[in-house]
């Protein structure tokens, strides 16, 4: 899954794709390289971001699609926990909502239901709480899951419309964002695919002591580490790099 951040303030990428025409161009390129997935967002998720309203967003996304979804022959989805925009999305050529919610809004439920679409369902520290007293992590994040999927069966919902993302970077600490990385196995639920977001961001930075452009190389040596735990998707910034590296990975740890 190639991130097409189409912000002024993501913490990687913000500005850079921020029109029409350089968005194309780097979608474009993502599918050349190798994404299966191109994920736009305009909303940054960063730590302190302004976050916009309903509204704003929607806004900004007609400008990109289906201008994009049009031009380039790719799987898309949308980065949007707002129903008003993933409805939109996807009546006009995207097939996934990508949602860092952190809840189960019936709202987005219904969308997904109606739509038939895939749902990028993540553990958010910051909007779900559940961590008891002496237990890890690990436990809170798989009892979440196993809490979005039994309400996603009630509301008929099957599971393989669903794809969880343990939330990487949502998180409290370093340590936090390591541990979840080392229990990819752990997490990953047998009845659904799992995602795995942990491109550039600062458990990247602070385990490797690079920054910028360098964080591709602790970026990818994680994402190997995460298809060894059994990840389906890799959500990232850098598609050519990690393409080649994930290649390796799913030969040498899966024959395929």
């Amino acid at each position: 899954m190639g991130i097409l951040n189409v912000t002024q303030d993501s913490f990687y990428d913000g500005g850079l794709y921020n029109s029409p025409e350089k968005a194309l161009k780097q979608a474009l390129k993502m599918a050349n390289d190798g994404a299966d997935i191109i994920d736009i967002g305009a909303n940054s998720t960063r730590p302190y971001a302004e976050i916009l309203s309903a509204e704003d967003e929607l806004n900004i996304i007609k400008d990109y699609i289906p201008y994009l979804t049009d031009r380039v022959n790719a799987v898309f989805s949308v980065d949007t926990f707002y129903p008003l925009t993933a409805d939109y999305a996807l009546n006009n050529g995207v097939s996934i909502i990508n949602d860092v919610s952190g809840v189960f809004n019936e709202k987005m439920a219904e969308t997904v239901k109606k739509h038939k679409c895939g749902w990028v369902i993540m553990y958010n520290g910051r909007n779900y709480e559940n961590k008891a007293e002496n237990r890890s992590l690990t436990d809170a994040v798989s009892l979440f899951f196993c809490d979005m999927l039994k309400k996603c069966n009630d509301f008929g919902i099957p599971s393989e419309y669903i794809m969880l993302d343990s939330g990487i970077g949502f998180t409290d600490s370093f340590e936090e964002d390591i541990e979840l990385i080392k229990n990819t196995s752990q997490l990953k639920n047998k009845n659904c695919a799992y995602l795995t977001a942990l491109s550039n961001k600062r458990v990247i930075k602070n385990s490797s002591g690079a920054d910028g452009g360098e964080r591709v190389y602790g970026t990818v040596a994680a994402n190997v580490l995460a298809v060894a735990g059994g990840a389906d998707f890799l959500r990232v910034h850098n598609v050519k790099e990690n393409r080649l590296a994930v290649n390796t990975a799913d030969k040498i740890i899966r024959g395929k």
